[in-house]
């Protein structure tokens, strides 16, 4: 174990020294953040949309109209003026979604309301001024010396209360719930991706050796296990490394842009399972990786079949669609016991999903761990006599045997 610490810190030490990766490493979250913050910017602030709304009170319904469209939820703002419509008319010639109303006697007497609006206005805004009927209509039943009873069940009106038929994957979560739920899952998702995808390093990393004749030099110093050992924990390090720098960009961005306190969400005792399946999926491909990449001659000449076992990473996204629309589904399930997909479709299941299926769970795990057992014991056989094989790709045929011997 000493000797695959210490292939592990020099291939972290390689890297970490390699411009390229350096270069990717930061650049890619800076690229990423920097343009959804150009985004914002020149999006315009949230705070300067909406409709202003000046309204010319002679009839004293101005507190009530205010309080109507602020339980209402449109995006109006309501301010008090005393200005003539003929000077609103001036105003409005270089407004934009701007409205001036009139309310007065002919309000009270005929039922009407003169409206100016600017030349731009909010597509919705006449279908929104009917929330000034009921204002207008509970003082016009006042001036008709209706009482407080009849007052109140005319201004009641009716109600209608509706309830929305929902299948087993429906949910009935609040946003913040949804935040508890889904800011883990990120969290977790981000250090898979991060940690498989430097994993696939290890297919480099094994061909180039072979092909600059160094595998020899190292394995005259070390067993082919020892060194297939220290590459998986050197570039699980590394993945820890890019997840941590793609963090220190995101997490602060996401308290600014959305206000999410991501800490108090990720510190939780789910992230830790999260995470463990996430560990779990990189050591299942890493040891596919490291055992195949030994068998290439060089990454130019990769075969058809090392090309396959380098997409098997992307399998879950084949699951997307099922598993979004029925996360309890057989289509779903099948995905959570393949080896192959199981981290991915776990994490997309356990999004979605309002009670976590833990035996399901449970099943999932043990099936991952039997399987990263077996992979590493067939990968180390094939890495023993792959490293040291030269001038072609190894066959699927030829790899049997060596598993077989």
């Amino acid at each position: 174990m000493r000797n695959a610490l210490k292939i592990a810190k020099w291939e972290i030490k390689r890297n970490l020294k390699n411009k390229s990766f350096l270069i990717g490493l930061f650049i890619t979250p800076i690229m990423i953040f920097g343009f959804m913050l150009l985004g914002s910017i020149f999006g315009g602030d949230d705070e300067d949309t909406g409709t202003n709304v000046y309204i010319h009170d002679e009839i004293g319904v101005f507190d009530t109209v205010k309080e109507t469209v602020a339980s209402s939820g449109v995006d109006w703002k309501v301010k008090q003026t005393d200005i003539s419509e003929k000077e609103a008319l001036k105003k409005l010639q270089d407004k934009e979604d701007t409205a001036y109303l009139f309310l007065n006697k002919d309000t009270l007497n005929q039922g009407t309301v003169n409206v100016l609006t600017s030349e731009e206005i909010n597509a919705y805004f006449t279908d929104q001024l009917q929330l000034l009927q009921g204002p207008i209509q509970q003082l016009q039943a006042k001036e008709l010396g209706l009482s407080d009873t009849q007052l109140a069940a005319i201004s009641k009106g009716v109600a209608f209360q509706e309830t929305q038929a929902k299948d087993e994957a429906g949910s009935d979560l609040t946003a913040e719930d949804m935040l508890q739920k889904i800011v883990p899952i990120i969290f977790a998702g981000i250090i898979l991706l991060s940690i498989v995808f430097s994993g696939m390093y290890i297919f480099q990393s094994a061909s180039q050796e072979k092909k600059d004749k160094i595998a020899e030099i190292i394995l005259s110093s070390v067993t082919p296990g020892e060194l297939m050992q220290g590459k998986i924990i050197g570039y699980f390090v590394l993945g820890i490394v890019q997840a941590v720098v793609f963090l220190i960009f995101a997490v602060p961005f996401a308290m600014w842009k959305w206000d999410i306190p991501v800490a108090s969400y990720v510190l939780v005792p789910e992230t830790a399972l999260l995470v463990a399946i996430a560990i779990l999926g990189y050591l299942l491909f890493a040891s596919m990786f490291v055992g195949i990449g030994a068998t290439m001659a060089d990454m130019g000449s990769a075969g058809q079949f090392q090309g396959m076992v380098m997409m098997l990473p992307f399998l879950p996204f084949i699951f997307i669609g099922p598993v979004l629309s029925d996360p309890s589904g057989l289509i779903a399930q099948i995905g959570t016991y393949i080896p192959f997909t199981s981290p991915g479709v776990l994490l997309l299941r356990l999004a979605v999903l309002d009670t976590w299926p833990w035996m399901q769970i449970v099943i999932s795990i043990v099936i991952l761990i039997v399987s990263i057992w077996i992979m590493m014991k067939l990968a180390g056989k094939i890495f023993k006599v792959g490293i040291l094989m030269y001038g072609k790709n190894a066959t699927p045929k030829e790899m049997w045997k060596w598993i077989r011997a």
